[in-house]
């Protein structure tokens, strides 16, 4: 059976943030005909045509766990064009290429050109993630495990503490080449089998879990151990599932270069190992120069804290330090490669702000005070360039560009055209429409930002003007056009944020200076008013950074 029958179609939704990675190219050995292969990591960088350009591979299916699969009995499901499960690329047939995308800790059927007797080493650069898997109890599941490659553990061993994926009455199946039938794939003794970290395996397991190894990692996300630009340290947390005490030798790794279109990397991150001093209730931080070891007792738990010296970085804004930890077991069971990765303290990025306007000043003579009965919302979009300059915003888009890469723009247009649904839109409704504002000033603690916001009295976001009024037209009797001042009047508005080195109100917020950016707010408006006197407004605002990106298109 060479042509397995056709799939229905999923969308493979690619993840909106910057591709701040590390990458490594990893080695299969394919024969012909069909095969199973895992991926630890993504290979979205690229498209399946180009990655398998000039190899034998003519078809890829990845699997799509569905909780409400047909559980089967004797072999695995044939694949159907009637089953969502299956997302597929094949080179020969334009309407089955909806796979557009090798994304990581997922399971592909690969099938090859040529006779099962022959193999062929592909080789698939990706961006290595934390393990991750999803045990269903119903049906399937199709996973692969971060195996040790110098012992290839016995799947029993791996197991041990997961012993419902191996026992009676569970069945392992993988595939050997050659066609779909009744000889691949075939069921594998877990007694004797030896795992390939790299190839996949069918699972008829009553088991509802996330297993992945018998010692698993918390990470705070899909980045692993990621400084970003502020964080001081990061806690790895480490589970013993073993009934022995277990011994972790980690070490670094650097990270290959990264693909054409990709962030370069310009270094390992300058990783350091945080342990607590308890004579003088400090954290002591050694540079990680080679490997160390670490005991995580029987069925226990460790957390270790990695630290980074940014003053061994450079000073761009745009730099990028990324590589790996290594980290294997004593036992010989498993092998992962932690993604690391590390910038420049720098306010450049997409930010979001809130303003609450607690004061308006009165016109009326012997009006009491300013202040509001409450808070009066105001959202604000900035965006911070690696220069500094920061660009006040009526709306951005941040997500797919033209280029197929992640990125900042104020233009629709300038999304890619074929993936706008990946994309978010945020838009400040109190600005008018299609502006991006240079201030004066800078984004930074102990600074201020200074914007003028000028409303035109023509500007359909002008409040005095309403189109399907006759007197707020800005037409006369005669339908001819008025200046400014007959029927509307231009407005203009100076906004100023005021940055502080505390939050304004006395309270405390993680991150204050940093992540989170904030003060004073105060804003004059002309023009609202018949007479020249002015409109002053203000209260409090914070930034929170919704991107690191430090480009933004424009036009």
């Amino acid at each position: 059976m060479r042509n397995p029958s056709r799939t229905a179609a999923l969308i493979l939704l690619l993840s909106g943030l910057p591709l701040l990675a590390q990458w490594k190219t990893e080695s299969y050995v394919l024969k012909g005909g069909w095969n199973a292969i895992y991926l630890h990591g993504a290979a979205t960088h690229t498209t399946p045509a180009e990655l398998f350009q000039s190899t034998t591979v003519s078809q890829v299916w990845r699997w799509n766990p569905n909780p409400n699969q047909i559980q089967f009995t004797e072999s695995p499901a044939v694949p159907s064009e009637s089953s969502s499960e299956w997302t597929i690329w094949n080179r020969d047939d334009l309407e089955e290429q909806k796979l557009s995308a090798l994304v990581g800790q997922s399971a592909y059927l690969v099938f090859c050109d040529g006779a099962a007797s022959t193999s062929s080493t592909v080789n698939i650069l990706q961006r290595p993630l934390p393990p991750a898997a999803t045990w269903l109890i119903s049906g399937a599941n199709f996973l692969g495990f971060p195996a040790d490659t110098a012992t290839k553990p016995v799947m029993t061993s791996y197991f041990a503490s997961l012993p419902k994926a191996t026992a009676s009455p569970a069945k392992i199946y993988k595939y050997i080449g050659g066609d779909l039938g009744e000889f691949n794939p075939i069921q594998v003794p877990a007694s004797s089998e030896r795992i390939d970290r790299n190839t996949a395996y069918w699972f008829e397991s009553a088991v509802v879990s996330d297993f992945t190894a018998p010692v698993e990692y918390e990470v705070p996300g899909t980045n692993g151990i990621a400084f970003g630009r502020t964080a001081t340290y990061v806690t790895m947390g480490v589970m013993n599932r073993t009934s022995s005490a277990i011994t972790l030798t980690l070490e670094t790794e650097d990270s290959e270069p990264a693909p054409a279109g990709e962030t370069g990397i310009t270094g390992p991150v300058p990783l350091t190992y945080r342990t607590f001093n308890s004579t003088n209730n400090s954290y002591m931080e050694t540079p990680v120069t080679g490997s160390f070891t670490v005991s995580v007792p029987a069925n226990g738990r460790l957390d270790l804290q990695f630290g980074v010296d940014r003053s061994q970085m450079s000073d761009s804004s745009e730099a990028l330090y990324a590589s790996f930890l290594q980290i294997t077991d004593s036992a010989g069971l498993s092998k992962v490669r932690m993604p690391m990765s590390a910038q420049i303290a720098s306010s450049a990025g997409l930010w979001i702000g809130e303003v609450s306007v607690t004061h308006v000043g009165s016109t009326v003579p012997g009006s009491p005070g300013s202040t509001t009965t409450r808070p009066f919302p105001l959202r604000m979009i900035v965006h911070v360039d690696e220069n500094g300059l920061a660009r006040l915003l009526s709306q951005v888009f941040l997500g797919p560009l033209a280029s197929g890469l992640t990125g900042v723009t104020t233009r629709e247009s300038l999304l890619h055209p074929e993936r706008k649904a990946e994309a978010m839109r945020l838009i400040s409704s109190q600005m008018p429409l299609d502006r991006v504002i240079s201030g004066s000033g800078s984004f930074a603690v102990g600074s201020s930002l200074d914007y003028q916001v000028d409303l035109a009295f023509d500007d359909p976001t002008n409040p005095f003007v309403h189109q399907y009024h006759p007197d707020h037209d800005n037409r006369d009797p005669n339908l001819l056009p008025l200046r400014a001042g007959g029927e509307s009047y231009d407005i203009t508005r100076n906004c100023t944020f005021s940055f502080t080195e505390t939050p304004p109100d006395g309270g405390s917020i993680s991150g204050w200076g940093t992540s989170v950016y904030g003060g004073t707010y105060s804003e004059v408006i002309r023009g609202l008013n018949k007479t020249t006197q002015n409109l002053t407004t203000s209260g409090t605002f914070n930034f929170r950074r919704l991107s690191e990106i430090a480009d933004i298109a424009i036009d």
